[in-house]
């Protein structure tokens, strides 16, 4: 038995949709957007409509942009030896946001997951490999997450890259600042060993 008006229980439905969001945070949303007045819910509409109808996939790094090209692919201050591949736009986001890294990115948009039947015709490699073999990239650094599908996707790729002759890195694991030790997993800490640096 629905205790809302068919509307409202679609409208839910789809916030409920949305990755991160349960039935609860789901309610909440749209009574939220019930109260809007109608000049604010209407803008909340368009900007769904215009950024899915203005947003697409940068031509070289597969980021997402609103022209041909990202702002990052079209800076001359960006060292475009250096692609760092990362699975989602958001880790571009992420990386950034650390003012440390010049370079330039490429964006998967997934990651190999045999169980979630994504192979690697569905996600952004073959981009990645005409980067590399028309340009002069000497670096690629690899940015997935992780865990499982993140570290064998970012095996497959420098595999793949191999006959490039370009060097293929991974991001250093470790322990998190501000944390302890005593409650650090096996597998990180081992990774912290594995990875240490001369001071």
């Amino acid at each position: 038995m629905t205790f809302f008006p068919a509307s409202l229980e679609n409208l839910v439905d789809r916030f409920a949709s949305l990755p991160g969001i349960g039935r609860k945070s789901a309610q909440r949303l749209a009574f939220h957007v019930l109260s809007l007045p109608d000049a604010e819910a209407r803008a909340f509409a368009d900007a769904i409509l215009d950024a899915k109808s203005s947003v697409h996939c940068c031509r070289i790094c597969q980021n997402l942009t609103e022209g041909e090209i990202c702002s990052v692919c079209a800076s001359d201050a960006r060292d475009k030896s250096t692609i760092c591949v990362v699975s989602e736009p958001r880790d571009v986001a992420s990386i950034e946001r650390g003012h440390e890294y010049n370079g330039t990115y490429h964006v998967l948009h997934g990651v190999l997951s045999p169980m979630g039947h994504v192979g690697p015709d569905d996600i952004r490699i073959k981009e990645l490999l005409v980067r590399v073999a028309d340009s002069e990239v000497e670096e690629v650094i690899m940015a997935t997450n992780p865990d499982t599908e993140g570290e064998a996707t970012a095996m497959y790729i420098s595999r793949l890259l191999k006959p490039f002759g370009v060097k293929t890195t991974r991001l250093a694991y470790g322990i998190p600042v501000g944390s302890n030790l005593e409650f650090t997993d096996d597998a990180t800490l081992n990774r912290a060993i594995e990875g240490r640096t001369e001071i």
